[in-house]
């Protein structure tokens, strides 16, 4: 029996990914350098500090990585504070609230940074249903490591056989799967390319899950 679900932020909560490119293109013309979009996919799922020391690697950047990580939090910020568009993802509330009331416990897992989580989940009213927000700023290695998701399940209070994860991104999933976690993966209408097919199922609505669907899910993990 599924007694915990430990939910990612971005692509799964709320589509903050053509904000995050906004600001992204912003910042990174100020640093005067040109990211492909190639390059810019495979940073979905990852920590801004490891983003950052890609950068740093790929282009040989010199500034201080905290200055760095710090300059691109302010460009997000200024844009999140301007769009008055972000919504949370289709069903994702009803769900959330579904899960809560039913004494599931939920989890948040996300790669992006504290100051990032928090916006969204004061403007969403989202504090009240989550037992606990990891952020993977504290976390060496991002996902697909999965040293944040092994951390979640121990916030759980559950086995990893108890929790189920629900990731939209390639890097995500690899990392719930390697934490020993039966992955959900979500494939909405904004997905971003990224590949769902290592998930354990996949949906493309939140009206595909409930309390009792995710309750009585088993399988190999």
């Amino acid at each position: 029996m599924i007694k915990a679900v430990i939910f990612d932020m971005d692509g799964v909560v709320v589509d903050t990914e053509p904000l995050s490119h906004r600001a992204n293109k912003k910042f990174y013309e100020s640093l005067g350098i040109n990211v492909t979009d190639d390059v810019y996919a495979t940073f979905i799922g990852n920590s801004d500090k490891n983003i950052i020391q890609k950068i740093k690697n790929i282009y040989g950047l010199q500034t201080d990585e905290a200055a760095l990580v710090e300059q691109g939090l302010e460009y997000y910020c200024k844009e999140f504070d301007a769009d008055n568009s972000l919504a949370l993802m289709p069903g994702l509330k009803s769900l959330v609230v579904d899960l809560y009331n039913n004494g599931m416990t939920i989890v948040l897992a996300s790669s992006s940074s504290k100051i990032k989580i928090e916006r969204v989940f004061n403007r969403f009213g989202l504090n009240q249903y989550f037992k606990s927000k990891i952020s993977g700023q504290d976390f060496e290695f991002s996902k697909p490591h999965p040293a944040i998701f092994i951390e979640a399940v121990a916030q759980t209070g559950f086995s990893a056989e108890e929790c189920i994860v629900i990731e939209d991104s390639t890097n995500g999933i690899k990392a719930a799967k390697a934490a020993g976690v039966f992955c959900v993966g979500y494939k909405g209408d904004a997905h971003n390319g990224q590949d769902t097919s290592l998930a354990d199922i996949v949906i493309t609505d939140f009206s595909q899950l409930s309390f009792e669907k995710i309750r009585d899910i088993k399988g190999s993990r």
